[in-house]
């Protein structure tokens, strides 16, 4: 089989981190560019390697010297864009988070099951050799008893909320809030750990955008939330958000070590602590061991490899895209429920299947 020839539509800063890592994965080869514009397009795409320019989807999806789509737009055009590009044949990778709810998601892939092609979300984290170091080191903690995952950052984008500016980040009708930019790299990693929770409890700050000019129809976008995450004998505790900086590793709690993480977005420094014995009261005291992350060049390098491996079609390319599909839908049903516990809406809530 000869190299995966793919394609990107959209220009921001994280399809250039994704042609970074392109090129360190083998069976891989960036050929075409989709913007609004051909001018765009080319402008965009042609010091970066490209040889194909599109202004057009439907050209785009037709065209037979591309076999996979990186779709890198808003939220909300996600899935239209992907369910174009699977419907004519294309592999597709998708921006996370993959789709508005997880309805969104479930009828995707079945569109790439009907076309015989492959549907997966770029949830960077999960992928890499963090996450692997985070679930080899799980079971060592004895029972799981507690876990809080967090990561949140201050938007580029909200000086202009503020000033009454509506953007893509931070439209509901774009699918934008914390939640789905930020909150998802809290919410996949539990999910592919533990599955789905028995019940969620959420509580939030929302901003109602129809006071700068928003859709009155969905007028609330969230800013920063926090989740608890009942699994029966430990409860997660997840916190994001778009309007503060987090500085506290993320950590799971076990009857016997803790697992201390630097950033569960992207996990580079991680440490088992076990506790010491002493006489009397302590404070917690424990013995720290540094566990080594193998740190790609590229940030998405490791998911493009999985990528590659779902559309060649081997047998381990079938147990990943059913492994990581099912993380994606079970992400988007905790999404989803938060969402309604915080009363944000999406016009793909109201869309008829």
């Amino acid at each position: 089989m000869g190299a995966l020839r793919i394609a990107s539509i959209g220009t921001g800063i994280i399809v250039d981190w994704f042609l970074e890592s392109v090129v360190d994965v083998d069976g891989l080869e960036y050929v075409g560019a989709y913007s609004r514009t051909l001018d765009r397009a080319r402008a965009w795409g042609e010091p970066r390697g490209a040889r194909l320019f599109f202004d057009s989807l439907d050209d785009l999806a037709a065209c037979p010297d591309i076999d996979a789509v990186y779709v890198a737009s808003p939220n909300a055009l996600h899935i239209p864009y992907a369910k174009k590009m699977l419907s004519a044949g294309k592999h597709v990778l998708s921006e996370k988070p993959l789709a508005s709810n997880v309805r969104e998601a479930t009828e995707a892939f079945a569109v790439a099951r009907e076309h015989g092609v492959v549907l997966m979300e770029a949830m960077r984290n999960i992928h890499g050799a963090g996450f692997d170091v985070i679930r080899t080191a799980v079971p060592q903690l004895g029972e799981v008893r507690s876990a809080t995952l967090r990561f949140a950052k201050v938007s580029s984008r909200v000086p202009a909320l503020m000033e009454g500016r509506m953007t893509n980040a931070f439209d509901p009708c774009m699918a934008g809030g914390a939640i789905m930019d930020i909150g998802v790299y809290c919410i996949a990693p539990m999910v592919a750990l533990w599955g789905r929770p028995r019940r969620i409890a959420a509580m939030g700050t929302t901003f109602d955008v129809s006071t700068i000019g928003g859709d009155t129809t969905y007028p609330l976008v969230e800013l920063a939330g926090e989740a608890l995450c009942d699994y029966g004998d430990f409860v997660v505790n997840l916190s994001w958000g778009k309007v503060s900086d987090n500085h506290i590793s993320s950590q799971i709690q076990g009857t016997q070590a803790t697992l201390l993480i630097d950033s569960i977005a992207v996990p580079r420094t991680i440490e088992l602590v076990r506790p010491v014995q002493q006489e009397g009261y302590g404070s917690g005291e424990g013995e720290a061991e540094h566990l080594d992350v193998a740190v790609e060049r590229g940030q998405l390098t490791e998911e493009l490899r999985d990528f590659v491996a779902m559309c060649r079609g081997d047998q381990n390319g079938g147990r990943l895209a059913d492994h990581y599909g099912q993380i994606s839908l079970a992400t988007l049903e905790v999404m989803d429920e938060i969402r309604a516990q915080l009363g944000v809406r999406f016009p793909a809530d109201d869309r008829e299947a």
